[in-house]
């Protein structure tokens, strides 16, 4: 398929797809109204994440970004001012870009990510992508141009908004991991979807290549796209099983990658890290739309219960389970390569016995305390107040019961008695029933 051919079809999705979100706008479990709403102003707001913070500091003069010949562009330098690493490599070759027709088996394009911004790099492109996350915006997207100039700057843009805002997002603007299915031609219909912790390993990565010491068996990656192999995820074979990017036939020039990996720990913690900062961002705009400003951002009192309404409260609800991985799919054991995993759990904060909420476990799930480290996110501190509280109690209802519900029993009384001691000795704004 072209790439005329494949933007267009792009386009005419994206349409279908909104206009979709807009006929199920009254459900209660995506956000009803435009972004440019005037309790959000998305488009018309100033940014305060950390792309715009990176622009302040080259406007006074305080850092420069150095570009570097041979194709990496600014890629290096800008990874260093996110203070991302480069062991969060992952790399994706379905054609799911602004920049699709730079993109190919052979020439993916590259993510790398910490807790508050996302990088893309494609080979031979002329843009960096970069999605940040505004505490109050939710997810803002900028561009930076691939030639060597004395000013470069982040330029925000909207327009990936005409995928990064559906029903996905909870028609807020993010940012989601999408695996495409492979189908026998470019004339057949693509199909996909969204992926985090709760889908089956067997829908996953369609379209990423998938590196470790260990990966699960059955996932979608590592596979052509195109081809006669095309048949139903649960039918088709395992893949390829790839320790490195060496192992990628199709793959050209690993050298000018920053590592050899597309790390399954890496993808693992960045589809389950980009749903719960949507879900925050949904809880939040609902709270502002039927709240007035002026107390939209109030402090509330920490000894008594936030007065919600429904929408609010379903949205507080739903991201409190997603935060205690109800629905998680067992993944077996995993092993990643890169040192993602040793750099991801090395960030704090820790409690007394050096426990920590980043921890990851990679054996049949995904961290060892069953509570999403995006608790300590810039996200989450920026909830509204009362949005924020109503989620920790939320979270202490289930953590505290003396006989959870039934979607809560994959929290054992060790596990939840665990995360209980590391909410209390690592979060300085919990409410009082803690």
């Amino acid at each position: 398929m072209n790439a005329a051919r494949y933007l267009l079809l792009v386009a005419a999705f994206a349409a279908l797809w909104l206009t979709v979100v807009g006929l199920y706008a009254q459900r209660s479990d995506a956000f009803p109204e435009s972004r440019h709403h005037p309790a959000m102003r998305y488009g018309a707001t100033q940014p305060a994440d950390v792309a715009a913070g990176v622009n302040a500091r080259l406007e006074r003069g305080e850092l420069a970004l150095t570009f570097e010949p041979g194709g990496r562009g600014y890629l290096t330098s800008v990874l260093d001012a996110f203070g991302i690493s480069p062991t969060s490599q992952v790399l994706v070759y379905s054609q799911t870009s602004l920049q699709a027709s730079y993109i190919s088996a052979a020439n993916p394009r590259a993510v790398y990510f910490n807790d508050d911004i996302s990088v893309a790099w494609v080979r031979g492109a002329p843009l960096l992508e970069v999605a940040a996350q505004d505490p109050r915006l939710g997810t803002v997207f900028y561009q930076l141009g691939q030639t060597d100039g004395p000013t470069p700057r982040f330029n925000r843009s909207e327009t990936c908004l005409s995928c990064h805002l559906s029903w996905d997002t909870r028609a807020v603007p993010g940012v989601f991991v999408m695996s495409t299915f492979p189908r026998k031609s470019d004339r057949d219909y693509a199909s996909g979807g969204l992926t985090d912790h709760r889908e089956p390993l067997s829908r996953r990565w369609g379209g990423w290549y998938v590196t470790g010491a260990k990966v699960p068996r059955r996932h979608m990656g590592n596979t052509a796209l195109i081809g006669p192999h095309a048949v139903g995820p649960e039918q088709m074979a395992p893949p390829p099983v790839f320790a490195t990017l060496a192992d990628a036939p199709a793959l050209r020039a690993i050298g000018d990658y920053l590592t050899p990996h597309s790390d399954i720990a890496a993808l693992l913690v960045l589809e389950h890290q980009l749903h719960a900062m949507n879900l925050m961002t949904r809880a939040a705009w609902e709270h502002r739309l039927v709240t007035p400003a002026a107390l939209a951002d109030a402090l509330v009192d920490v000894n008594h219960e936030p007065v919600l309404t429904a929408r609010v409260r379903e949205a507080v609800d739903e991201l409190a389970d997603y935060l205690l991985f109800v629905d998680e799919v067992p993944l077996g054991t995993v092993q990643g390569a890169s040192g993602f995993t040793e750099w991801f759990s090395a960030q704090g904060p820790k409690d007394a016995s050096g426990r920590s909420l980043r921890e990851l476990r990679l054996e049949d799930r995904l961290m060892k305390y069953p509570l999403s480290y995006t608790i300590y996110s810039k996200a989450f501190a920026s909830l509204p107040p009362a949005v924020r509280q109503a989620t920790y109690r939320r979270l202490e209802t289930v953590l505290s019961a003396a006989k959870p519900e039934p979607k809560y029993t994959h929290l054992t009384a060790v596990d939840r008695r665990a995360v209980l001691d590391l909410l209390r000795a690592t979060k300085d704004d919990l409410p009082g029933v803690f």
